[in-house]
C-alpha cells in the first residue's frame, strides 16, 4: 500500500514581505544584496528566501520574493511580494505604507485601525525585528519607510473577504507564525473571528453564518442584512459559536442546507465531510418519532443524501425537527451568552424548508 504523500508547507505573505524588506534594507545601508536572504520567523526559526529581483536608486531600494504557499490552495500562491524602502529622519522609526496590491483598512474591528495599510501586527513586528537586528549589527539607527506591495493584489483581493471586512484596494499582509500549514482551518477560523469583530465594532446587532453561498444569499435577503453582517462560517459552526459566546452580538442566525444542518442537529460542530457524514440511522429515528412508518424509516436509513431522506419522510416535517435539534445544539454552545438565536434550513436553491427562532419555533 502506498503512503499518502506528505503535504508541503509554505510561507505567509508576512514572511515574504519580511525577506524582501531585509534584502532591500541591506542595499539601502550600502551593503551587498543578500540572495538568498535569511530571516527569523516569530517562533525563532531561521529561513532562507531566494529573491526574484532587486533594484535601487537615490533614496530608495527594493527587493521582491515570489510567494510559495506550499500545497495549500492559497489565493496568493505565486504572487510577487515587493518591498520598497526609503530612509526617514532620525527618530521616525519604522513607518509602513501600502504599495500597489496591498489594501487599506476602512472599518474598525480589525487588528489594524482604519486609515492604516492592511499589514497585520505580526508581519509588522517580524519586519521590524529583522530590520532592527540588521541595523544593530551595523551600529546604525532604524528609521525607514517600508512599503509593501503585492503584484495583482487588487484583483486577487476580490476573491477574498477583504471587501466585506472593509479592506479596500488590495490584499492583507498576513501570518502569525510565518508558515502556511496546508489546508489548515486556522486561517478560516481567524477570518470568522475578524468578521465578528468588524460587525461588533460598527455596531451591527444581527449577524448570520451560512454553510454555503445559496443559504448565505437567502438569509441575507430574508433579513435585509448588510454585507458585513455575513460571517463566512462554512463548515466551522463551532468556531463561530464559541467566539460569539465570548464576543456576543444581540442576534445570530445560522443558515444552511439540510445535509449540513442535520450534522449540527446530531451534535457535530465541524460540518466538513472529512469529519463524518450524516447519521442516517439517527435521522430515521427522528422520523420515527414524528410518526414515520417502518418502511419509511428503513428507506431513510438507506438514503444517499439528507435531501433524499427529507423526501422519503414526506409528509412529515423532518426539516423542522432538524432545525429544532440544530437550534438546541447551537444554543448549548452559546450559553450563557445572552444571544437571540435562529436556525434556518434551506433547500439547494435557497428555498426555506424550516426555521427555528428562539423558543417560539415555527416551520
Amino acid at each position: 500500500m502506498s503512503e499518502t504523500p506528505k503535504l508541503r508547507f509554505g510561507w505567509t505573505t508576512g514572511s515574504c514581505a519580511t525577506a524582501a524588506s531585509l534584502a532591500a534594507f541591506a542595499v539601502l545601508c550600502g551593503e551587498l544584496c543578500p540572495d538568498p536572504v535569511t530571516i527569523t520567523l516569530p517562533r525563532g526559526e531561521r529561513v532562507a528566501f531566494a529573491l526574484a529581483g532587486h533594484d535601487s536608486g537615490p533614496g530608495w531600494a527594493s527587493a521582491c520574493v515570489v510567494k510559495d504557499a506550499g500545497d495549500d490552495p492559497d489565493v496568493t500562491h505565486g504572487a510577487l511580494v515587493q518591498a520598497v524602502l526609503r530612509p526617514l529622519p532620525p527618530g521616525a522609526g519604522v513607518v509602513f505604507r501600502a504599495g500597489p496590491g496591498v489594501g487599506m483598512v476602512t472599518r474598525p474591528g480589525l487588528p489594524i485601525p482604519p486609515g492604516e495599510p492592511a499589514i497585520n501586527p505580526v508581519p509588522r513586528r517580524m519586519i521590524t525585528d529583522n530590520l532592527a537586528a540588521f541595523a544593530a549589527a551595523l551600529g546604525i539607527g532604524l528609521d525607514v519607510e517600508v512599503e509593501i506591495g503585492i503584484e495583482g493584489g487588487a484583483e486577487l483581493a476580490l476573491k477574498t473577504l477583504n471587501p466585506r471586512l472593509g479592506v479596500v484596494g488590495g490584499l492583507s499582509v498576513l501570518g502569525t507564525t510565518g508558515i502556511v500549514v496546508p489546508f489548515s482551518c486556522a486561517a478560516w477560523i481567524d477570518t470568522i473571528h475578524r468578521g465578528i469583530d468588524v460587525a461588533r465594532a460598527i455596531g451591527l446587532s444581527h449577524v448570520a453564518g451560512a454553510t454555503g453561498r445559496s443559504s448565505e444569499e437567502a438569509v441575507q435577503k430574508a433579513f435585509g442584512l448588510p454585507d458585513p453582517a455575513l460571517i463566512d462560517m462554512g463548515d466551522f459552526v463551532g468556531g463561530m459559536l464559541k467566539y460569539l459566546r465570548a464576543h456576543p452580538v444581540p442576534r445570530v442566525t445560522i443558515a444552511g442546507g439540510i445535509g449540513k444542518l442535520t450534522k449540527l442537529a446530531q451534535g457535530r460542530l465541524d460540518l466538513h465531510s472529512k469529519r463524518g457524514g450524516v447519521d442516517f440511522a439517527a435521522l430515521a429515528a427522528l422520523a420515527g418519532g414524528l410518526g414515520a412508518t417502518s418502511a419509511q424509516m428503513a428507506a431513510i436509513e438507506g438514503a444517499n443524501t439528507a435531501v433524499e431522506a427529507l423526501a422519503l419522510a414526506a409528509p412529515l416535517d423532518l426539516a423542522l425537527c432538524v432545525a429544532e435539534r440544530a437550534w438546541q445544539v447551537a444554543r448549548d454552545v452559546l450559553d450563557p451568552a445572552d444571544i437571540a438565536l435562529d436556525v434556518m434550513v434551506f433547500d439547494p436553491r435557497g428555498g426555506l424548508l424550516a426555521e427555528c427562532h428562539g423558543r417560539n419555533r415555527r416551520g
